[in-house]
């Protein structure tokens, strides 16, 4: 009997508004993982090399017919495999404390996006990262301590929740940092670099917005990304701010999806792997 309660409960609140609030009981919070991460250079004109990730999108990232941008994981040679184990560990011998905050940032998603392709092929294949885990009750690998960096170790949330989410305080890492899920913006086509980050965060923004992975009417009813339900905050202070925001970058079929709006009807996210 206690078990059917606990499932009836749970498609209560799945079926209801309800859920919007339910999921984003367990979305990390935002927390400076170290001080330390705060440290940069201003002016150092430092940079790093990101030609092996640069080389391996080349390779085995493709947009397929729905604009998704998903990689070829189970065509990965042992030796691609390999030049990506080193391009990381270059990474790992770099203190980001030397580099100024767009060169930092940009070496911290690159390490994200690297890691978690890194994560993906370990483990392929996989339907969904989700599918992937070392704990009990664990869904997915964000909190396993997978790289290291000025000795500390750090895991996938440490680096999303723990510094770049509090140090740089710019929403639009959501759409930089990739997950490896269909629903999830676009893993960009190259590296991201210190020189170009603020055109680059600014054009991943506009397309996802603008892509219905964003924001989508769907018989009548206007569906956005959960990723404005589960990190609302970074966005705008209420659900309806985070619709003014989406106005802002919207054109065409998203600008006509919110029009008449206050709220969405619904969130949504596909968590299938962005394989092909």
């Amino acid at each position: 009997m206690r078990h059917f309660l606990i499932a009836a409960l749970a498609a209560l609140l799945l079926a209801s508004p309800a859920r919007a609030g339910f999921e984003r009981l367990f979305v990390p919070k935002v927390a400076l993982e170290n001080p330390v991460w705060l440290e940069h250079s201003e002016g150092s004109g430092e940079t790093v090399d990101h030609g092996a990730w640069d080389g391996f999108l080349a390779r085995y990232l493709e947009t397929d017919t729905a604009g998704i941008n998903r990689i070829a994981y189970g065509d990965v040679t042992e030796a691609d495999r390999a030049a990506l184990d080193s391009y990381l560990q270059r990474l790992q011998d770099v203190d980001p404390r030397k580099l100024d905050q767009p060169e930092q940032l940009a070496f911290w998603i690159n390490l994200y996006n690297a890691e978690t392709v890194d994560v993906i092929l370990e483990n392929y294949p996989v339907d969904s990262i989700r599918d992937i885990s070392t704990g009990l009750f664990g869904l997915g690998p964000w909190d396993d301590k997978l790289v290291t960096v000025i000795g500390r170790k750090l895991s996938l949330n440490d680096i999303e929740h723990g510094i770049v989410r509090p140090v740089y305080g710019d929403a639009r890492i959501h759409y930089a940092l990739n997950c490896a899920a269909a629903s999830c913006p676009n893993l960009g086509k190259k590296a991201y670099r210190g020189a170009t980050l603020e055109q680059e965060l600014a054009s991943a923004e506009r397309a996802y917005v603008n892509d219905p992975r964003g924001i989508s009417r769907r018989n009548g009813l206007l569906v956005i990304s959960s990723i404005y339900v589960w990190f609302r905050e970074d966005f705008a202070q209420s659900e309806e701010g985070v619709l003014d925001y989406l106005r802002q970058h919207a054109d065409g079929p998203a600008k006509a999806a919110l029009d008449g709006k206050a709220r969405a009807d619904d969130h949504a996210y596909d968590w299938a792997l962005n394989g092909r």
